[in-house]
């Protein structure tokens, strides 16, 4: 088997693993389901870490998944209560509480490797945009439980895409995302993307299914960040990765990478979708599906100059924030 066919099956395998926070949020979300985590009952990062033998930092954003859902709420206290009818604070020892981790066990297990990557990986795209970071080997080794072996292997991976680099006294840092790179990003993803929808076969009716979809789209109102990514991501598989030429779909996924880490750390901290953004998207596909390809090219092109300053204005915003608490503590942020 060859270097780029291994690769690609290590990639496949990589999408289908679930991230250890979702494992989390699956668990969390299930015992709640089964009862077994009830109404008023003190849900704190800590015991579930502890649980689940999985990173606080892991826990919180699993916890901040499932508040989204209104499973559970804040109160004056530590921690969240489980929403229902009494919410009258309960405290009990989550050590030893009975608990359903069936499916838990089937996701995760012990970390691996795999699922190491994938919680590093979540936090280190989303780290550039608030300014350059080292990363501490041994404090990522501390917090997920295992060998510095593995975490160098999984930073060594990182290093392959592009994530993450070594400097001159071979620490592991995270470069900022400067106007410069998004600039260069963006003006390799006009190359790179335009080439592939010229070469793309479309497929004609999930296309037509998605425009109608923009096309109804509300304009005076703005649409929220899920249906926003969502959108973009089905935009990108069917547009730009449908090209037959296999390298030039893995290329072109690999710049857009960044961009959308950074889209999604920018909606993250309260910046809103942009709906423009979004109907571009729909004027190339009907142009697209007119059988107009040359001008489908020219439009995608002027939609990502436009997406470059767009997303340049926004990054301005973060020189003046703080990098959320969220972040675990191998990432040590620094000003310069």
């Amino acid at each position: 088997m060859g270097s780029s066919e291994t690769h690609r099956i290590e990639s496949e395998t990589l999408d289908k693993r679930v991230p250890l926070f979702e494992v989390a949020a699956n668990f969390i979300r299930n015992n709640i389901k089964l009862g077994h985590l009830y109404s008023g009952l003190v849900l704190q990062e800590g015991a579930l870490a502890d649980r689940l033998d999985m990173s606080r930092a892991t826990i919180k954003r699993a916890l901040e998944i499932i508040e989204g859902e209104s499973l559970i709420e804040r109160f004056s206290g530590r921690g969240f209560l489980v929403s229902g009818e009494n919410l009258t604070p309960k405290r009990v020892n989550l050590r030893e509480l009975t608990l359903d981790h069936d499916d838990s066990q089937e996701e995760s297990g012990k970390p691996s490797w795999l699922r190491v990557y994938d919680d590093v990986a979540f936090h280190v795209t989303r780290s550039p945009v608030f300014g350059r970071c080292r990363i501490v080997e041994a404090l990522v080794a501390e917090e997920y439980h295992v060998s510095r072996t593995i975490v160098r292997d999984v930073l060594a991976r990182l290093q392959e895409r592009g994530l993450v680099q070594k400097n001159r006294t071979s620490r592991w840092v995270v470069d900022p995302l400067s106007s410069k790179k998004i600039k260069d990003k963006y003006e390799l993803r006009k190359i790179l993307e335009v080439a592939a929808l010229a070469s793309s076969t479309l497929p004609y009716e999930p296309l037509k299914k998605l425009a109608q979809e923009i096309g109804a789209l509300p304009r005076e109102e703005q649409i929220t960040s899920d249906k926003w990514i969502a959108i973009d991501k089905q935009f990108f598989d069917m547009m730009i990765l449908s090209t037959p030429n296999e390298d030039l779909a893995t290329v072109a996924s690999n710049n857009k990478l960044a961009l959308e880490a950074c889209q999604s750390a920018l909606f993250s901290l309260g910046l809103p979708p942009d709906t423009q953004s979004i109907m571009e998207l729909g004027q190339v596909i009907e142009l697209a599906l007119s059988g107009s390809t040359s001008t489908a090219s020219f439009m995608l092109a002027q939609h990502l100059e436009k997406a470059c300053d767009r997303t340049i204005a926004q990054l301005k915003i973060t020189a003046i924030i703080q990098p959320p608490a969220e972040f675990p503590s191998y990432l040590q942020f620094s000003q310069s």
